[in-house]
């Protein structure tokens, strides 16, 4: 079996995931991704929580319980840290005038957060928008090798970089 056909499976599997999830009364998640331009990909998966949901500052947050989840297709720089290609669980940690985003390696279903499992960790840029955002909402931004990851949760609006290698 071709890779090519092993990640075009995981890609629509991750697309079939929030309809799965609605259809069994689950949280609602959605998909985003940031089409590069050789043709592979790099995908987020979210709950899409209220704004109700406050993440503690200094904590990683998991929205609804469950981490952000990252699939790339290319080897990614964030920061000074290379990420392979594969699937990672996104931790933001938010703070009063800064966030910070976290990727973890571990991607077992319901465990804890556990920092030894980092394989990257950077700072993001992070202001505040004059309207709050009624949901999280996640979405990149794409230039070149580049796919900005935005994230809006209330009135903090925070995004990282990651480069395609």
């Amino acid at each position: 079996m071709s890779a090519t056909l092993v990640w075009r499976a995981v890609a629509i599997s991750l697309l079939l995931t929030p309809w799965l999830s609605a259809q069994s009364g689950g949280a609602a998640s959605s998909t985003t991704a940031c089409n590069l331009d050789d043709g592979r990909q790099v995908y987020v998966r979210y709950n899409a929580v209220s704004n109700k949901e406050k993440p503690a500052n200094g904590k990683p947050w998991a929205p609804g319980g469950t981490p952000m989840t990252l699939f790339t297709e290319a080897q990614l720089q964030l920061g000074s840290s290379l990420i392979p290609i594969g699937a990672y669980n996104l931790y933001p940690i938010p703070a009063k005038d800064h966030w910070t985003l976290v990727v973890n390696k571990n991607v077992t279903p319901g465990a804890a957060y556990d920092e030894k499992q980092d394989i990257a960790r950077a700072a993001m840029e992070t202001a505040q928008v004059d309207q709050a955002s009624e949901a999280l909402e996640v979405a990149f931004a794409h230039v070149g090798a580049r796919c900005t990851l935005r994230i809006y949760a209330g009135k903090s609006a925070s995004f990282a970089d990651f480069t395609a290698k």
